[in-house]
């Protein structure tokens, strides 16, 4: 135990911890959300925004795969701080391009080479965060760097729109306004990167670890051992289609709020959106999340997953009635609507993070938990890109879109009796009675 607690850094983690996850949520919050507005204001066809804007999260599916990368070369800290001066330049070179008449090219690849400097990021950093602080600190500062990570989001998408659409309004050029933005974001990355290359500890058990020989033939037996797990099939049905809903909705609700009316949409000004649905919209979220959790502690699983699933559903019809009502909808209430969404989404994915955590439960619990997240991923990033798709063969017609999404979103319901059919499930929701 001594050996182990020299290993840990004597620097206060208050020092680090904050800015170094503050870090991690910026460059996600850039290309998750801020990515696809972008895009979306510089005129890009809906079929092209969301198939490509889908595909960015692929490196965050995949990141698993690049930790043997990280945990084999170098140190942890030597990633962290070389892909977050990565991440800053490749944000400086996506402002440049907006200015290119192949803008949308030149940023997608910024953005996506981006999103791998970033997943790589995530796994440094979380390997580091293990080595640099005692177990009681990691306990401790979990709170605090989820905390800081949802500010970074909410940075991202509440003020950094909000200014880029006053730049709209005064320069009357969209790309420029967004340049500036995604510039602002390179230098602030840059300057917090020079500070935790002073700052970072550089603690005794932070070094290379080569993989042994048998560490593929365990990655094998893991898989297996997921595969064959008792109700798999019903785990995956509920794992692939639940995130279904969430996914087809988000990707057109961004054009739908900001295009024009001409278009069928309710065109919102880009400070309103950033108001709207960047700030006001992120924090129903967090607070569902949170308001969701506490609901199913108290009143468990079953009793709630009705309910957490109509969630997932009613947004859809509440879109599709804005988009009959495209020419006489109010501001007020496109804001209580999209504020309802995110509010009804952060409470009803808490029935999926439930359900995959009872599911994880076994010999590799880690490993369980991050296949199963890993297909929701992919399973969210399919529907994302599909959705530009689908979009177009209804005719570019919003309120046809919204409508049939509603349809087809009724499948979530469907799932809802075969979660109760896993013995895992009936397992925990006995303990929970109890």
């Amino acid at each position: 135990m001594q050996k182990e607690m020299q290993t840990k850094s004597p620097l206060n983690p208050w020092y680090y911890v904050p800015s170094a996850y503050f870090m991690e949520g910026l460059p996600w919050a850039v290309i998750n959300l801020l990515a696809g507005i972008i895009f979306v204001r510089m005129g890009v066809s809906i079929e092209k925004y969301a198939f490509w804007t889908g595909l960015l999260g692929l490196p965050w599916i995949i990141k698993a795969f690049l930790a043997p990368l990280v945990d084999g070369n170098k140190t942890k800290r030597f990633w962290i701080v070389f892909t977050q001066y990565l991440i800053s330049v490749v944000f400086l070179l996506a402002a440049i391009g907006l200015n290119f008449s192949s803008f949308f090219q030149t940023t997608w690849l910024c953005f996506f080479i981006g999103a791998f400097l970033s997943a790589t990021h995530d796994i440094a950093l979380d390997g580091y965060y293990m080595i640099a602080l005692s177990e009681k600190k990691q306990a401790f500062f979990l709170g605090i760097r989820n905390t800081v990570y949802r500010a970074a989001m909410l940075t991202v998408s509440g003020p950094l729109v909000v200014i880029a659409g006053v730049l709209e309004r005064k320069t009357g050029n969209i790309g420029l306004s967004w340049a500036a933005v995604l510039a602002a974001a390179a230098a602030f990355g840059l300057l917090l990167n020079t500070y935790h290359l002073i700052v970072l500890p550089r603690p005794a058990g932070d070094a290379p670890q080569k993989a042994e020989l048998k560490e593929p033939v365990l990655y094998l037996s893991v898989f297996k051992s997921y595969l064959t797990q008792k109700n798999i099939l019903f785990i995956l049905l509920f794992i692939l289609i639940y995130p279904m809903s969430d996914a087809l909705l988000g990707k057109i609700a961004l054009p739908f709020l900001l295009k024009a009316k001409e278009t069928g949409a309710l065109a919102l000004s880009t400070q309103a959106y950033g108001v709207i649905q960047g700030t006001f919209g992120l924090l129903a979220s967090m607070t569902g999340a949170i308001g969701g959790g506490l609901l199913i502690a108290k009143f468990g699983f079953r009793k709630c997953i009705w309910w957490f699933a109509a969630l997932m559903l009613l947004p859809n019809i509440l879109y599709a009635f804005m988009a009959f009502n495209a020419a006489s909808v109010g501001e007020g209430l496109v804001a209580f609507f999209v504020i309802f969404e995110n509010l009804g989404d952060g409470i009803g994915f808490i029935a999926f993070t439930f359900f995959v955590m009872v599911v994880s439960n076994g010999a590799y619990k880690t490993s369980f938990y991050a296949i199963s997240t890993s297909i929701m991923a992919l399973s969210q990033m399919g529907f994302a890109m599909f959705s530009g798709k689908l979009f177009t063969m209804l005719g570019s017609n919003y309120a046809q879109y919204f409508l049939v999404v509603s349809f087809m979103s009724l499948l979530t319901f469907l799932l809802v009796p075969l979660s109760y059919k896993v013995d895992k499930m009936k397992l925990a929701q006995s303990n929970m009675e109890k």
